[in-house]
């Protein structure tokens, strides 16, 4: 069937059976403090009202920022949008775009001067475990990594 021939869906036809795309800005949500001396813009995450919702947005590592190797069980990926860091024995750049199925682990990772990376976790297609924003991306107060739960 050529595209000329295929039949056209109206939007009240699609929202029939289908959801509406949500269209958010990583500037219009506040920034909050993550769990690793980061400040992070979730425009997209998990609630009561939405379970399966992904975490999506921008991440800003000050300068000295980090973490130590760990786990989870979802799936993530990663763009860097500006700066770099060190991510295991390698460099991570503006531009480069890292993928982690689930489970996974991720390396070391440390900044000296700062890096800024997009940033989206979802439910792993393997494990079926959702990613998790409360405690993680939304801190009162940065732990020292020895008394946070790195495994989930």
């Amino acid at each position: 069937m050529s595209t000329a021939e295929k039949p056209v869906i109206t939007v009240e036809e699609a929202l029939e059976s289908h959801n509406p795309p949500i269209i958010r800005r990583p500037d219009s949500v506040e920034a909050k403090m993550g769990r690793f001396k980061n400040t992070t813009q979730m425009v997209f995450h998990p609630s009561e009202e939405d379970p399966t919702q992904p975490n999506a947005g921008i991440i800003n590592y000050l300068p000295g920022a980090g973490f130590p190797l760990h786990m989870h069980e979802f799936a993530q990926m990663w763009y860097v949008i500006e700066g770099e860091c060190y991510y295991g024995d390698t460099i991570l750049r503006a531009g480069d775009l890292v993928y982690m199925q689930d489970p996974h682990f991720e390396y070391e990772m440390k900044t000296d001067n700062g890096c800024r990376i997009l940033f989206l976790q979802y439910q792993g297609p393997t494990t079926g475990q959702g990613p998790i924003y409360d405690g993680r991306f939304n801190v009162s107060e940065v732990k020292e990594v020895t008394r946070q739960d790195l495994e989930r």
